[in-house]
C-alpha cells in the first residue's frame, strides 16, 4: 500500500466514488477491494486521511470496504472549526439520534439496505461493518439485516447526555440478541479506560441487554494515538493522550511480550477513535467462504494507532 500524508487531504483516488439509491435517499459511498463486504463508517468529522487508511487495511486483508459518506467532507483534514460545524450539523440533523436513548438514527435503515446490497454484489456468507464513535452503535443496528454477520462497535458515543444510554429501541436490540443466540453471533465492542464519551456504563448496559453476546474489550490510555488531527486536539481531547515506556510496540503487548498469533489487532485513528481490525483463526469466516461463529472469526472493531494484542 502506497504511504500517504496524514496531515493533506486524501483524494481517495484509489476507491471507486459510488452514488448509490436506497429507497429515495442517495449518499456516496467509496468502494475498494474484493471479496466479502466490510461497511466502514466514519467518525467525527468524516471520512479523513486516518479512516481511508484504514479503509485500505481491511481492503488489503482480502475484503470489498463500502465506506459511506455520512458527514463532512470525504478525505480531508478539516481544522477545529470545520470539524465542529459538522458535529453541531450532525447533532441536529434528523439522520441522527444524537441525544435520544432507546432510539435508534434513521440512518440504519439505509445503512441496512447498503449492507444487503454489498452482500449482492461481493457473495460470501455475509457482511461485517465498523462503527466509530458517532457511528459506533450503527454497527449494532445493522444486525437487523440478515445479511450482516460481524459488527464491531468502536468506542460508541450516543447517546450524548446519557453515559449508561443506548441509541438502539428496546425492541430492536431484544430482537438482535434473540438472532444473535439463535445464530450462535457475538458483537465485539472496545472503548479506552478513560474514554469520557463511552463510558463503563454504558458497556454494562450493553452486557445486560446482550447477556454474553456482548464481548467487551477495554484498552489502556497509554495504547492512544497521539497524532491527532485538529478536530479531536482541540474539542475531544479523551482519551488522555500519554505515552506509556512499558507497551512495546513491536510485541504488541503492554509489558514487552510477544502478541498472540491468534489475536492481533491492527490499530487505526485519529484520537483513540479509529478502527481496529481483530484476526482471529484463520482471518474471518466472511473472508474463508464459511459461517461460523462470531467467536472463532475475525471480527472488527476499534482504537489507536498502534498494534496491540488482545486480552
Amino acid at each position: 500500500m502506497t504511504n500517504r500524508s496524514l496531515s493533506n487531504d486524501d483524494p481517495l483516488d484509489d476507491f471507486a466514488r459510488r452514488e448509490i439509491t436506497l429507497g429515495d435517499v442517495t449518499k456516496i459511498v467509496h468502494v475498494a477491494g474484493s471479496g466479502p463486504a466490510v461497511v466502514v463508517m466514519a467518525e467525527m468529522p468524516g471520512i479523513s486521511p486516518h479512516v481511508a487508511r484504514f479503509s485500505r487495511w481491511v481492503r488489503d486483508a482480502g475484503f470489498t470496504v463500502y465506506m459511506p459518506s455520512l458527514f463532512g467532507r470525504d478525505g480531508a483534514v478539516a481544522s477545529a472549526e470545520e470539524g465542529l460545524a459538522v458535529y453541531e450539523q450532525a447533532c441536529i440533523s434528523a439522520e441522527f439520534c444524537a441525544f435520544a436513548a432507546n432510539a435508534s438514527s434513521p440512518v440504519t435503515q439505509w445503512l441496512r439496505a447498503l449492507a444487503r446490497q454489498a452482500h449482492q454484489e461481493c457473495g460470501g456468507p455475509g457482511v461485517g461493518a465498523i462503527g466509530m464513535c458517532f457511528t459506533g452503535n450503527f454497527a449494532l443496528s445493522m444486525m437487523l439485516e440478515s445479511a450482516m454477520l460481524a459488527p464491531v462497535l468502536s468506542q460508541p458515543a450516543l447517546p450524548l447526555k446519557d453515559r449508561a444510554g443506548l441509541e438502539i429501541s428496546r425492541e430492536e436490540l431484544a430482537t438482535i440478541r434473540q438472532r444473535l443466540e439463535r445464530e450462535d453471533l457475538t458483537v465485539l465492542a472496545y472503548r479506552f479506560k478513560g474514554d469520557k464519551f463511552c463510558r463503563a456504563e454504558r458497556f454494562a448496559a450493553y452486557a445486560e441487554a446482550l447477556g454474553d453476546r456482548f464481548v467487551a474489550r477495554e484498552l489502556p490510555d497509554s495504547a492512544a494515538n497521539t497524532n491527532v488531527p485538529p478536530f479531536v486536539a482541540q474539542y475531544v481531547r479523551c482519551p488522555p493522550q500519554r505515552r506509556d515506556r512499558s507497551f512495546d510496540r513491536r510485541s504488541g503487548s503492554a509489558n514487552g511480550g510477544g502478541a498472540r498469533r491468534d489475536h492481533i489487532l491492527f490499530c487505526s485513528s485519529p484520537s483513540g477513535a479509529g478502527a481496529i481490525l481483530e484476526c482471529g483463526r484463520p482471518m474471518i469466516g466472511l473472508r474463508d467462504g464459511k459461517r461460523q461463529s462470531a467467536r472463532n472469526n475475525v471480527c472488527f472493531t476499534s482504537k489507536s494507532d498502534r498494534t496491540v494484542a488482545s486480552q
